[in-house]
């Protein structure tokens, strides 16, 4: 669970994560020897051992023994590659379109039919229990772990260490460390098997240790809470996740919409009957839902596909707040259930901003007062509200999509 802030943050949870700002951990080069009179400068080793004994009182704090925690830290050291994999993160750095082609392969597709229908039961009991459709479930399982078939092998405590000891996210990944000591307290699972993500994402969903101990539960009646090795815990414990975060019961995420010509982009969010009077219309040929609202989305802009969004999408993005993260699940549970593809064309042909291109238009915005949030560069909620407001404000077409003309607009603005 990502989310990748973040995550990333990856489901969910995916969260999106942004660039680190604590003490360099490139490696260094070896220093001349030093002579008597300079003392030698503490090790990034030393610095590091001192970082983890610092966290003793509150791990002690939050209930864990001195011997759960000199075990936890065993054999756990520097580990630089695993900061370097913040700057990795594709559902931020790639097109979405070739995302989602990713996301929603073929292998993928027939993987999940097949696993839906050898846990079918198990989705029976989890719809019927929590309210939360399997196609939302097993979108996520697909995501997170291509199924369980790669919920990954990084030491937990030494990911969430190194993260932590980096200052990454502020102090988000100490608390994390923290929780994953609580959970080798608990006896949840054993030290050897505390193993995931480089972010610290855990078992066939990818939950963080906060969220384990927040939304885990016991899916096969076992009287554990196995989301490693147990298909129906980590189900249910998502599904229990999603409804705790507010998923409404019989409520669609969205669905993608064809706007008739001439349309107004400056309508965002309305009823789906005020929707419908505008002459909007579902490209799957279903009626509009009889009540509630959704947002208009449009996730490459005015000429691409576009979707109508409820407030159960946004409970997929505290999975992970990726929007291409987000329509991944979503798009890929609905084609394991037999749903038709995208129909709508992606503007391919449309150049697209680079990293430093998306902070630049973030910083700019941020400038004229607009709130960004962090300006990492990857294009969230916040970022397209403040496009689309600068677009309206501009006279351009208020899609909330950061392209080239949105940035030089930005650049000429005075």
């Amino acid at each position: 669970m990502r989310l990748f802030r973040t995550r990333r943050w990856v489901g969910g949870v995916a969260v999106a994560i942004g660039c680190w700002a604590g003490a360099s951990l490139a490696a260094v080069p070896e220093k001349p020897a030093q002579s008597k009179q300079q003392p030698s400068e503490p090790s990034e080793r030393d610095e590091f051992r001192r970082f983890v004994e610092s966290l003793w009182p509150q791990a002690q704090a939050r209930g864990v023994s001195r011997a759960t925690f000199d075990a936890a830290f065993t054999d756990v050291g520097l580990d630089p590659k695993i900061v370097a994999l913040t700057r990795k993160q594709s559902e931020f750095n790639q097109p979405i379109w070739d995302y989602l082609a990713a996301a929603v392969s073929q292998k993928r597709l027939e993987r999940g039919s097949e696993l839906a229908r050898q846990w079918s039961q198990a989705f029976d009991g989890i719809e019927r229990i929590y309210g939360v459709p399997r196609s939302v479930v097993l979108g996520i399982w697909g995501m997170e772990t291509n199924f369980g078939a790669f919920a990954g092998k990084t030491d937990i405590i030494r990911a969430l260490a190194m993260l932590a000891f980096a200052r990454y996210r502020g102090g988000f990944f100490r608390d994390e460390l923290l929780d994953a000591l609580l959970i080798l307290e608990r006896s949840e699972v054993a030290r050897d098997r505390l193993v995931g993500s480089w972010a610290g994402a855990m078992g066939q969903t990818q939950f963080m240790p906060s969220s384990f101990l927040k939304y885990a539960v016991d899916g096969d009646g076992d009287g554990r809470r196995d989301i490693w090795s147990s298909v129906p815990d980590a189900l249910a414990s998502t599904a229990n996740y999603m409804r705790q975060k507010g998923w409404q019961a019989g409520l669609p995420w969205g669905f993608e919409i064809a706007l008739p010509e001439g349309f107004d982009f400056r309508h965002h969010e309305h009823d789906f009957s005020d929707w419908q009077r505008l002459g909007l219309r579902r490209m799957d040929g279903k009626a509009m839902p009889r009540s509630g609202k959704a947002k208009l989305f449009l996730p490459a802009g005015a000429r691409g596909p576009a979707f109508l969004l409820t407030d159960n999408y946004y409970v997929v993005k505290a999975y992970n707040s990726s929007d291409a993260y987000a329509l991944g699940v979503v798009l890929l549970g609905d084609r394991i259930m037999g749903e038709q593809p995208i129909q709508g064309r992606w503007p391919r042909d449309e150049p697209s901003l680079d990293l430093s291109q998306r902070q630049e238009v973030q910083k700019r915005l941020q400038r004229l007062g607009h709130d960004v949030g962090e300006p990492d560069g990857k294009i969230g909620t916040k970022t397209r509200d403040a496009v689309r407001r600068f677009q309206l404000q501009r006279g351009l077409v208020p899609d909330g999509h950061a392209d080239p003309a949105v940035l030089h607009e930005l650049r000429a603005f005075r």
